[in-house]
């Protein structure tokens, strides 16, 4: 909203100047977005006197003129402006006198006769951008002296952009208010006086939408004279706030908008029939608007219409037919209240904005409807004479909005501020505010006004509190944070971590649905049962899975048919198993899982080619074991699972339960799955690896460790993991470090026989071992092999 200061100093004048003012309404929250200068730079321009005008000889759209400009003073002026006649006030640059851009005037001769000066127009004066011709002023303008003076051009248009809650000061009534707030000081308000009906003329008002305008009020004028002009002093407080001068009716309902904040319009009475109803649109209905568009309506859109047809958009836009026009002699003046929730977004929805529906749906004072009609009466009697008829006003008490009561507590304001603003202090805020206020226990409650729609909580009166005050009056203090250990278990094992160790290891993370294809499900997993959804997003989305293998694979299968050759995926996520001991019948269960599809490494010179194998995958699982510091605890048994190749899986078992699986895509599943070669897959419970075993301190051995080296014959069946770990039991302590180096088959040795060197380190905590010692140990650990698995010592 536009504004001129000097009309908001009629109200307030607060002793700070304009850039002060401007600072002071943006901290308020009514931001200043620029400050304009209402005229040019200009000097030596005064008010004169047009005595004589007299046409040109020798120029056709010239006139010689004699302006007294006082003090006996007479200028002969040669002026081109059509509207230049004798008796008419002007605005008269002297000689030596400077206009905007910095033009001096000098004496000239024009065609042959002399000009000692210049008559001005707005637009020469930097007060317009155009102009039809010279400026006309009031004929009681005081010859001689500075325009700028006389009529106060030392002015600033103060540009405010005002949030979509503050619709109260859409008006210099509620700017007036606001500054007089912030400057404890109180405002002079205009007074308004009933106007009394000199003519008895009325027309008939029915509310038929009686929620969307509650409110009506209608006031015939008859005989008003259309050719009077508006006085400067109303065309400049609209030209100074961005309002265009129209005619005189229209300026008096611009200048009760701007001066109140209260939207009125005025309707030609001769076209209307019957009597006024407020209703909604009919299906189909049109109206051609004020600016010859024509409007399809919507039956959301309330109207003003008569009898037989619609008038005017409520609230929004005036149509044509119904408009003031020239010969106009008689008016309805119209002043209403329409419910914001009525007005919002129907202008957006034609490509229209106007200043009525600007205000309108952001909420206009519903007892404001009757000071706007009396004050836009007095003016319009001032201006274009007429006789007004009584006020007919049609009002739905139960449909207006009621006055709203908030409680503000002492405690609440502070908590919420960080700062205490004395007792008083709050109250008188609140009361300047125009809020009826009680305080008692620490409790304020507050009245609230009806042109403040927008506190209706707690909250809101602590931000008027705060905004009024001054944000820059609280002082700046630093929060304190008290600094608390956090209880953390150093031998959980987060997933955070468990994701990191696969992805050093090249892997990516990937999200999969857990609804699955139920028909790729149970070629993967025949015996289980899955749940079904009774409504699922789509038949292949329909059962819970039961593993992350479906999902894992339909992201390989997706990626394979889009070129990619390598693909190392993981997912951490739920299965979801059917289980009557579980809370609903369901037992989830997070597993950790992944899947390897082509080769092990990309392509370069540097490393070799090769397919990826089941032992690649069974070191990226052990490498995720290995987080728990426990691995002795886990094992690797051959065994078939449902889906994988029976001779390239096996089952994850921490002590002797099951966990996991690892194990190649079964290939009979491929093609039927999607996948055009082998695909490695593992699954492990989150819950297994999610604990680790912190490790011991203990001190290293002061004696020196031994070596020794056995060869053994066992047949090809046994497992050398069994081997190993029947060596560690009979080893004992004295057994530190053991290792598989070497299995070799072929010449020398017997069919379906191997030959295993193993490698054992011996060593005492307390003392150094002798030779017997470790021979004690080592024919302990060959016995044990020959009694267990029929080994022998190699030769």
């Amino acid at each position: 909203m536009k504004f001129s200061e000097k009309w908001l100093r009629e109200w307030v004048n607060p002793a700070i100047d304009t850039e002060a003012l401007s600072e002071q309404l943006s901290m308020a929250g009514l931001e200043v977005d620029g400050l304009d200068d209402v005229a040019g730079d200009f000097s030596g321009v005064v008010i004169g006197e047009v005595v004589e005008c007299g046409q040109h000889p020798d120029a056709d759209k010239l006139r010689v003129t004699k302006v007294n400009v006082g003090e006996d003073e007479l200028l002969d002026i040669v002026c081109g402006a059509a509207n230049c006649r004798a008796g008419l006030k002007v605005a008269v640059a002297k000689v030596g006198a400077v206009l905007p851009g910095d033009f001096k005037i000098k004496k000239a001769k024009l065609r042959g006769q002399p000009s000692h000066g210049m008559l001005c127009a707005f637009e020469e004066l930097g007060m317009a951008e155009s102009s039809d011709g010279i400026l006309e002023l009031p004929s009681d303008a005081p010859i001689g002296q500075c325009i700028r003076e006389c009529f106060s051009l030392d002015d600033v248009t103060i540009d405010v952009d005002l949030t979509a809650n503050r619709s109260d000061c859409l008006g210099i009534k509620g700017l007036a208010r606001e500054v007089g707030v912030l400057n404890s000081l109180d405002v002079t308000e205009v007074a308004i006086e009933a106007v009394q009906p000199t003519i008895d003329d009325k027309i008939s008002i029915e509310l038929v939408n009686s929620q969307a305008c509650p409110r009506y009020l209608g006031r015939i004028i008859k005989g008003i004279n259309l050719d009077a002009t508006s006085p400067l002093w109303m065309v400049e407080k609209l030209r100074r706030s961005g309002v265009r001068s129209i005619d005189p009716v229209v300026d008096v309902t611009n200048y009760v908008l701007l001066e109140l904040g209260h939207p009125m319009h005025a309707f030609d009475l001769n076209a209307i029939e019957g009597g006024i109803k407020v209703r909604n649109a009919n299906e189909g209905e049109e109206l051609v608007l004020l600016d010859g568009n024509t409007a399809k309506l919507n039956p959301s859109t309330l109207l003003i219409a008569d009898d037989n047809k619609a008038l005017a958009m409520a609230g929004i836009f005036g149509g044509e037919a119904s408009g003031v026009k020239e010969g106009t002699q008689d008016i309805l003046l119209e002043s209403a209240f329409f419910s914001p929730l009525a007005i919002a977004g129907q202008a957006r929805s034609y490509g229209l904005h106007t200043d009525a529906s600007h205000r309108y749906e952001r909420g206009v004072d519903y007892k404001l409807q009757r000071d706007a009609m009396e004050r836009a009466t007095a003016l319009l009697l001032d201006i274009v004479g007429g006789e007004a008829g009584p006020v007919v006003e049609a009002v739905s008490e139960a449909d207006l909005p009621k006055e709203k009561s908030v409680t503000l507590r002492r405690a609440r304001l502070d908590r919420v501020i960080g700062y205490h603003i004395d007792d008083a202090k709050v109250t008188n805020i609140l009361t300047r505010l125009g809020l009826t206020v009680s305080f008692a226990n620490d409790t304020w409650q507050a009245q609230v006004p009806s042109y403040r729609f927008d506190i209706s909580i707690e909250e809101d009166l602590i931000e008027e509190v705060a905004r009024v005050f001054g944000y820059n009056n609280i002082p700046n203090v630093a929060p304190t944070a008290a600094l608390k250990m956090t209880t953390h278990v150093e031998s959980n094992v987060p997933v955070s971590r468990m994701r990191n160790e696969l992805v050093s290891r090249g892997y990516q993370e990937a999200i999969t649905y857990s609804f699955v294809d139920p028909k790729a499900q149970k070629l993967l997993h025949p015996e289980s049962d899955a749940l079904v959804l009774p409504h699922p997003i789509s038949v292949e989305m329909s059962a819970m899975r039961v593993s992350l293998m479906t999902g894992l694979i339909n992201a390989v299968v997706y990626n394979q048919n889009r070129q990619q050759s390598r693909i190392r995926l993981f997912e951490h996520g739920l299965k979801f198993l059917k289980d009557d001991s579980a809370e609903n019948g369901v037992a989830q269960v997070a597993v950790l899982g992944g899947i390897v599809f082509g080769n092990t490494h990309n392509e370069h010179w540097s490393v070799a080619s090769r397919p990826a194998d089941f032992f690649d995958v069974k070191g990226d699982v052990e490498a995720l074991l290995s987080l728990t510091n426990d691995s002795a605890r886990f094992s690797f048994k051959a065994q078939a699972n449902d889906g994988l190749h029976p001779g390239q899986s096996a089952a994850i078992y921490f002590d002797d339960v099951k966990v996991g699986f690892i194990g190649a895509v079964h290939p009979q599943l491929q093609k039927s799955l999607g996948l055009n070669s082998t695909a490695y897959v593992f699954e492990v419970e989150v819950d297994a690896i999610s604990s680790r075993k912190l490790p011991e301190a203990v001190s290293v051995s002061k004696f020196p460790s031994n070596r020794r080296d056995i060869a053994i014959l066992v047949a090809d069946d046994v497992k050398i993991g069994d081997i190993l770990e029947s060596i560690e039991k009979v080893g004992g302590n004295q057994l530190v470090d053991l290792n598989l180096f070497d299995v070799y088959k072929g010449k020398g040795i017997e069919p379906d026989f191997k030959s295993l060197a193993i490698a054992l380190t011996l060593q005492a905590v307390d003392r150094t071992l002798e030779e017997k010692d470790i021979n004690q140990v080592v024919d302990n650990v060959v016995a044990e092999l020959a009694k267990q698995f029929n080994a022998s010592l190699r030769d």
